[in-house]
Formats: C-alpha cells, sequence, structure tokens
C-alpha cells in the first residue's frame, strides 16, 4: 500500500523552568492510504502532543522539536513555515479535537464557522458557501441543517457541537484526519454514531484516519492497526487482531486486561495497573514500564529494548521476547 504519512524517529520536548520535558521520544510510524490506525494509551503518555506535533499545532516555543522527520506525501513538513502549514491544515490534513465546546467559537453561529472555511479554502461566494454548509452538515447526520446553521455552539448539544466540527474537518476532503479523542464527552449512543460517521466519511473519501483515544472498544471498531504508547515511546504496533488475540508486551496485556469485555480471559476479574507512569522530566533510561512490570528483569532497567517483530506487521518492545530473554532471566527477575 502506498504510504500517506511516514514519521521517522520523531521526538518533541518542552522547555520550562524545571528542565526539559522529553514529550515525544523517537517514534516511527507510518499510515498508508485509506487506513484507520489507533494510537492508544494513558494520559500523559505523549498521544495528544504527537497528534499536536503533526500539524506543527504546539506552541514553540515552549515545545520544539528534537529530532525527526514528518514525511507527508514525501514532504518533510517540519521544515515548512507557518505561512505554508497554513495551506496544509484544513485542506490536506484536518483534526477533530477532543472538546467541541472548547473548539467552536461561542460567539459566532456555527454556519458561520463552517462558511468561513468554504470561502478561504474553496474561494467561493458567500450564498453558494452557505448553501456547501447546510449539504455538509447534511452529510454528517444533522437534522434541520438549514435551521442548524443559525444556531450557536451552546443551543446545540455536545453530539451536534462535535458533528459541526466533522463537518469543518471535512469541508476540503483531506488526505488525512486525525481524530483527538472525538467521543470523549459524548455518551454511548451517541459514541456509535459519530464513529459511524467517520466510517462512512472515509469510505466515501478513501480519507486515512489517525485515531487517538484511550478506549479499546472504540479501536476494535474503527481501526485497522493499533499502536500502543507509553511514556512517549511506542511499546507495540500490529494489526487488530494481532494486538488484541496476542499482546506481546506486558502493558497491552494489562490495557486489555483492565477494560470490561476485552479482558484476555474472561473468567478473570479485571485488573488495574498498579503505579503511575515515569516522570519525564526525567525519563527512565531503560524501559519505561520497568517500574509497573511484574516481568521486569535487571536488563530492563538501563537498557531500551529493541523492537522484536513477530510478523511482518506485529511488533513489541520489550526484552522478554528478545532471542536471549531466556539467559537474561537467569541473571534474574526483579
Amino acid at each position: 500500500m502506498e504510504k500517506l504519512l511516514d514519521v521517522k524517529d520523531l521526538a518533541v520536548s518542552f522547555r520550562t523552568y524545571f528542565g526539559e520535558i522529553e514529550a515525544v521520544r523517537g517514534i516511527s510510524f507510518h499510515v498508508n492510504k485509506g487506513e484507520t490506525v489507533a494510537i492508544v494509551g494513558e494520559s500523559g503518555c505523549g498521544k495528544s502532543v504527537t497528534s499536536n506535533s503533526l500539524m506543527q499545532l504546539l506552541q514553540m516555543p515552549p515545545a520544539y522539536y528534537k529530532r525527526g522527520k514528518i514525511l507527508f506525501q514525501g514532504e518533510n513538513i517540519i521544515k515548512k513555515s507557518e505561512k505554508e502549514m497554513q495551506d496544509i491544515r484544513g485542506n490536506k490534513i484536518s483534526m477533530i479535537f477532543q472538546d467541541p465546546m472548547a473548539s467552536l467559537n461561542p460567539t459566532m453561529k456555527v454556519g458561520k464557522q463552517i462558511i468561513e472555511g468554504i470561502v478561504k479554502r474553496q474561494g467561493l461566494g458567500k450564498n453558494k458557501a452557505r448553501k456547501k454548509a447546510i449539504e455538509m452538515l447534511e452529510s454528517v447526520s444533522v437534522p434541520q441543517s438549514n435551521k442548524r446553521i443559525g444556531q450557536y455552539p451552546h443551543e446545540l448539544s455536545i453530539g451536534m457541537c462535535q458533528r459541526v466540527m466533522i463537518a469543518i474537518a471535512m469541508i476540503s476532503n483531506p488526505k488525512l484526519l486525525i481524530a483527538d479523542e472525538p467521543t470523549t464527552a459524548l455518551d454511548v449512543t451517541v459514541q456509535a454514531q459519530i464513529l459511524d460517521i467517520m466510517k462512512d466519511i472515509q469510505k466515501k473519501s478513501q480519507t486515512s484516519i489517525i485515531l487517538i483515544t484511550h478506549d479499546l472498544g472504540i479501536v476494535a471498531d474503527m481501526s485497522d492497526r493499533i499502536i500502543v504508547m507509553y511514556a512517549g515511546k511506542f511499546m507495540e504496533e500490529g494489526n487488530v487482531m494481532e494486538v488484541f488475540n496476542n499482546p506481546m508486551h506486558p502493558y497491552t496485556g494489562k490495557l486489555l486486561g483492565s477494560v470490561p469485555g476485552l479482558n484476555i480471559n474472561k473468567f478473570e476479574p479485571l485488573h488495574s495497573i498498579e503505579g503511575s507512569p515515569p516522570d519525564l522530566y526525567k525519563p527512565p533510561t531503560g524501559c519505561p514500564f520497568f517500574d509497573r512490570c511484574d516481568e521486569a528483569m535487571y536488563i530492563c532497567k538501563d537498557n531500551v529494548p529493541e523492537r522484536t517483530y513477530h510478523s511482518d506487521t506485529h511488533y513489541s518492545c520489550c526484552w522478554l521476547n528478545h532471542p536471549m530473554a531466556k539467559d537474561a532471566a537467569e541473571g534474574g527477575e526483579i
């Protein structure tokens, strides 16, 4: 398949009075055309920093790209100027943010917010842009679109506001849609409706999707591939069946075991993951999951695990899966 996005060794940090926060620590992944890739993990693991860095939405400073490349359609967009990125954002790459009520301007009618984007990106007159805006709202299943277009965000439910956000994101038929926890504030029924809308849009336009979430149920329903992130690093990657049926990293196994209906052994009780993620002011020198892992070995403390491939599409970063793991274990488990 043809790669639309190819991220290579991306590292993003924040300079603060207390020191450097290494939020993203050397990640590499790709997204193919028409594919949905989910990035999952606990809060604070670097998912949103990753998604925002792809569109240069982080405030710089304090944020800065420490190293790496973000190749979109073969071009390294890290090197693009702000003016050049304005032509890419919304046209080629769009984003649905986590909180629609915070993302929409409360002082502007939703129709005006959609029409502004259409006029700017497609050069249509206001009448044609208004007609296009109504069509966009209808395409995301907003009832009475001709009426909703004249309402303010506070007059709509959160679910309706999220549909407006999807309409804004899809105005120019972008090649890549980044959805940063798009259903967090929604109830289960509305979640299902929003996901159906996203799948329908993808089917019609062949848009690639990066789905940022901590909800593994959504991942199972939406995604082609899953990337498990922890403390700014990728722990495991594979297609849905590989990761859900055969998790190879202890962290992935614990995540799956803590979710109702997804725990590996249905007859076992749900388990929480004891402890807390490491402080990224002073990130660990070895495996970031070392302090919380029941199977940790001495080698894990000071040595970053290498990638071990279990198939062409499935890898994990864990010393337990290394060919020499048995020899290391003889040195004693922690």
